[in-house]
Parts: C-alpha cells; structure tokens; sequence
C-alpha cells in the first residue's frame, strides 16, 4: 500500500486510539491479551481502511470494525486464544500507548462491564463515549429505538453488577 495512505491511516487513527484501549479494556482481563487484541484490532482496521468511504465519521467506522474483532475473536471457544496475523504493522511506526486508569470506582465499573455479554459491552462502551443512539444503531446493525431498548437493559445489567461487587 502507498505511503500516502499509511500517512493518512496513522493521521485518522492516532486521535482515535483511546477508544481502541477501551474496547481492549471491557474484553480482556490482563495486559496481555490487551496488547494482543489492540495488536489484533489495529490489523483489522490497517486491512480495512482502503474501504473506508467517508460515508461515516472516522470514529463510527473504527467502533464497527474494532468492536466486531474483539466480539469475533471472543466468540470462539478458545476465547483468550488470540491467533496473530500475518500482518506487519510496525512500518506505520504505531506505537501501543498504556492510559492508566487507577481510580477505585473505574476499575470496578470495567470489571462488571467485563461480565456483560458481547452487546451490552459495546452499548455501554459506546454509551461512555457519549456517542447518540442513531450512531449505536448504525454501529451494530440496529435501529435506533432498538439500541434505546438494549442500552436501558445494558444499564440496568450493569447497576445490578456493579451493586453486588
């Protein structure tokens, strides 16, 4: 692929990044299997970007694509068995950035936000992006007054855990 295109892929994803480490975050339980994933997610998005249209905002199509990876790879019965690709990255000179969360309350919600199934995960996730429910909807494939349904449900999910814990 050309050099301009990896320009522009690293120009899009870099201020994008954060988000991949939280979908990381809410589908893996140790630093391992983060690095792994984001490693994972990153490919998948490097593979799809000479797809990418526009017709979306940048951030919206990054939820798509990381989110399904993370959903696919975890749907497996191996579930922490992340296979490596074939892809080389690091020409992109991406570099795996740690945000470090240490407050009490925030690792408690990512750890109940662990035990949610696949699609709740992505609700809330988007949800603490503030991201509107049209643009949930467009995410997962879903109408808007749907993801309002399953994003109450996620929530009430989601308080239930975080009491008990």
């Amino acid at each position: 692929m050309s050099t301009e295109l990896e320009k522009t892929f690293v120009e899009f994803f870099k201020p994008n990044q954060r988000l991949i480490h939280k979908i990381c975050r809410i589908y893996t339980d140790n630093t391992e299997d983060h690095q792994d994933l984001f490693q994972e997610i990153t490919v998948q998005l490097w593979r799809s970007f000479p797809g990418f249209k526009g017709e979306a905002k940048f951030s919206t199509w990054m939820y798509k694509v990381a989110l399904n990876t993370a959903m696919t790879l975890f749907r497996k019965p191996q579930k922490r068995g992340l296979q490596h690709t074939d892809v080389d990255v690091s020409s992109l000179k991406m570099e795996y950035e740690v945000y470090e969360d240490d407050e009490y309350k925030l690792k408690k919600m990512y750890k109940a936000i662990y035990e949610l199934s696949d699609v709740e995960k992505a609700l809330i996730m988007m949800y603490l992006e503030d991201k509107s429910y049209r643009e949930i909807g467009e995410v997962l494939g879903i109408t808007e007054g749907n993801a309002r349904v399953k994003m109450n449900r996620a929530k009430n999910n989601l308080k239930a855990k975080i009491s008990i814990k």
